[in-house]
């Protein structure tokens, strides 16, 4: 039986070394202090399970989810209360699933790997949920898109994404949707990059843009972190696909790059529609900017593309054909997906990818991770 809480708490953050505990980390944490002053991010919450998605919805309301990576987390998708705690949404019973009980409970009722989450403004929490506990094996009937209506907190529609859309080795990353409400775009950061495109009525879905070299890996680009290239313990390169996702506020062009590459493309949302060939929608494809390794891309309110940069702790924005940095802060490491709350202010997660033991032999299963945000108006860039 699930023993885990129906609520649990985030973390508040201590500083200084008091709260270290111990005198050779004093000048990191002075100095992790005096970039908290300067920085115009401020830490939301804490949390003990690595964080990838964070939605904001237009009343307020705030949700981050929890894939299964490198840990059993206890927690998909929780919607984080005002006094800090953790509440399982919409309810204990989508985040009972475990790896232990994979072959009792079934995939397609519980959520298994929740990658990414998105509130539509039109009353919907969207979960994408890839299906593939540790970033491996799909697991048959898992892959999903899950509707929730914020105003009942229920599930109101379960959308399957098939075997011959969610490939064996399909990631589904990350969702943008149109903005009238019917339309879906999914990077596919697996094996084989591509966008999934999803008719939210209907169901039905398809791969666009499906091994072209624009949604595939740049084998000239390194991924770096801390200074040095990203590596697994046996000396592998991760190579990441079609990641970051971003829509124009009227619906008409979509932003997306790969993770493992430098190079922005968008391209109009009519060639994504069914029915469009290939050499089309190849052909009306646009190298918007180069860029850097980005991991989320957003399109803010006011028109404004942002993009995490993973490798400077750091998130940059569009400014013309290039990109000029917004802000660099140590607590960012590996800044992850943004949102956006009703007044503007962006909210951005750190999830601490290269703190993994993907990464790191020897770190444990679970990993601190923190939700930030800061107003653009206070940023001042370089």
């Amino acid at each position: 039986m699930d023993q885990t809480p129906a609520m649990s708490k985030a973390k508040p953050y201590l500083v200084g070394a008091a709260a270290i505990g111990m005198l050779a980390t004093a000048a990191i944490g002075i100095a992790h202090a005096q970039a908290r002053a300067a920085s115009p991010l401020t830490r939301i919450a804490e949390f003990d399970n690595q964080v990838t998605g964070v939605a904001v919805t237009v009343d307020g309301r705030h949700f981050v989810n929890f894939p299964r990576w490198t840990d059993d987390a206890p927690i998909s998708v929780a919607e984080l209360m005002e006094d800090g705690a953790l509440r399982p949404y919409p309810d204990a019973k989508w985040k009972s699933w475990r790896n232990a009980r994979a072959n009792e409970l079934p995939v397609g009722d519980y959520f298994v790997c929740v990658q990414s989450i998105v509130a539509d403004g039109h009353g919907n929490l969207w979960v994408l949920d890839p299906g593939a506990p540790g970033n491996e094996k799909i697991l048959e009937g898992a892959p999903k898109l899950v509707q929730i209506d914020l105003a009942t907190d229920h599930v109101v529609k379960v959308i399957p994404v098939p075997p011959d859309v969610a490939l064996q080795g399909t990631y589904l990353n990350d969702i943008r949707f149109s903005p009238d409400g019917r339309t879906g775009y999914v990077t596919d950061s697996g094996t084989r990059g591509a966008i999934i495109v999803i008719d939210l009525d209907s169901g039905r879905s398809f791969r666009a843009l499906d091994g072209h070299g624009s949604t595939q890996v740049d084998k000239a680009v390194t991924v770096e972190t801390d200074g040095t290239p990203l590596l697994r313990p046996d000396g592998r390169r991760p190579a990441f696909v079609a990641d970051g996702i971003a829509i124009s506020n009227d619906g008409e062009t979509l932003y997306f790059q790969a993770l493992t590459g430098r190079t922005l493309y968008a391209i109009a949302t009519a060639l994504l529609r069914d029915g469009v060939s290939e050499a089309d929608r190849a052909a009306g494809l646009k190298t918007v900017a180069h860029t850097h390794v980005a991991d989320g891309l957003w399109m803010s309110k006011a028109g404004v593309l942002y993009l995490t940069s993973p490798p400077d702790n750091a998130i940059t924005r569009l400014v013309g054909d290039h990109v000029e940095p917004v802000l660099t802060d140590p607590r960012l490491r590996w800044p992850d997906t943004f949102s956006e709350g009703t007044d503007g202010r962006i909210y951005v997660t750190a999830s601490h990818i290269q703190d993994t033991n993907w990464f790191e032999p020897g770190a444990p299963a679970s990993i601190r991770t923190e939700l930030l945000a800061f107003t653009p108006d206070a940023v001042r860039p370089d």
